[in-house]
């Protein structure tokens, strides 16, 4: 009996990346299914939006092909595929987890995976809605709070993402007077001198003093998943590694309505062991700082969507104009 042929895909293959990264078609998808997974080649392929260091296709209902586009991504994608199964069971929400791997093939350069899909709307096309803030904020604090342990010594090093607040400080003032200078304009009401006062505070703030832990490191709108308005998953761990929890625990801000972040860190807050208050109170502090860090890094990236540049992403920017706005009215009041 001849074999049907594959369901086309339903996306056209993309054209030139404008930043000069590999991109992958489905014509070379669906070619290196057929050499090393052919079970799978006759699903529907469909181009998934967004993405950096991979391409992504969903392949039939319940599997996303994740292809590095660079030769630095094959590395995290190894951490991936090597730690994803062990994490995703403790976790309390759906993230990805690797079922195939696959290696280069029909001039394709490098290792590849096929992993379980993460139903959803990225948050931020469909942020979490306020009504679902109270529910999210529980869902994000549990899930920081499983992900956050002690990470093995052979697991992925710190990374700038990560590590110490200081050695970026350059690039924050860099990204402030670029928003005193012109993203202010979509940020209105937010002064340069409030964030720097935040980021001083952060500086100020007593370092990490404990082991190593997990964390996601890349915890922004576009890597989580929305489900009926509230937080139905986390995605892209690209950058999984180790280090100070700080840096994940800014997502109160990024991902949560306004508002949510606080009941979303006095339940992470009221985890921590008693004698371990102090150093705790000290991460949110740093948290601050990574919130502004990157809600700048989100104005910035949003406004170079609007203008149509390469790498530009327009619904970055209310993203971060939220983010900014909600980390001041947590310096300002942190006990309300």
């Amino acid at each position: 009996m001849d074999t049907p042929p594959p369901a086309p895909a339903t996306d056209p293959d993309p054209g030139p990346d404008p930043d000069g990264r590999l991109d992958v078609g489905a014509d070379t998808v669906r070619a290196l299914l057929r050499e090393q997974h052919p079970d799978l080649a006759g699903l529907t392929l469909r181009r998934v939006e967004g993405g950096w260091g991979n391409r992504m296709w969903r392949l039939g209902e319940e599997h996303a092909v994740r292809l590095p586009r660079d030769r630095h991504t094959p590395a995290c994608l190894a951490n991936e595929t090597r730690w994803l199964p062990e994490l995703a069971p403790r976790l309390p929400l759906p993230v990805p987890v690797p079922r195939r791997t696959g290696v280069p093939g029909a001039g394709y350069p490098y290792p590849w995976a096929v992993f379980s899909w993460v139903p959803g709307e990225p948050a931020d096309h469909t942020p979490v809605t306020p009504a679902h803030g109270p529910r999210s904020a529980r869902a994000l604090a549990d899930f920081l709070l499983a992900l956050h342990r002690p990470a093995p010594a052979d697991a992925p090093a710190t990374t700038p993402r990560c590590g110490p607040l200081a050695p970026l400080a350059a690039d924050v003032e860099r990204r402030l007077a670029a928003f005193a200078e012109h993203l202010h304009a979509l940020a209105p009401g937010i002064r340069a001198e409030q964030l720097r006062a935040v980021w001083t505070d952060a500086l100020a703030a007593p370092a990490w003093s404990g082991p190593p832990v997990w964390l996601h490191s890349d915890l922004h709108p576009a890597n989580v998943v929305v489900v009926d308005g509230a937080l139905g998953g986390v995605v892209d761990f690209d950058a999984l590694g180790t280090g100070d929890p700080a840096c994940d625990l800014a997502a109160a801000w990024l991902l949560l309505p306004p508002g949510a972040d606080r009941p979303c860190l006095a339940r992470w807050l009221a985890a921590q062991p008693a004698d371990r208050q102090d150093a705790a109170r000290a991460t949110v502090r740093r948290a601050r700082g990574w919130a502004v860090l990157r809600g700048l890094v989100l104005l910035d990236i949003g406004r170079a969507g609007l203008h149509g540049l390469p790498g530009g992403k327009p619904t970055w920017g209310p993203a971060g104009r939220a983010a900014l706005e909600g980390v001041l009215a947590h310096f300002r009041h942190p006990d309300d």
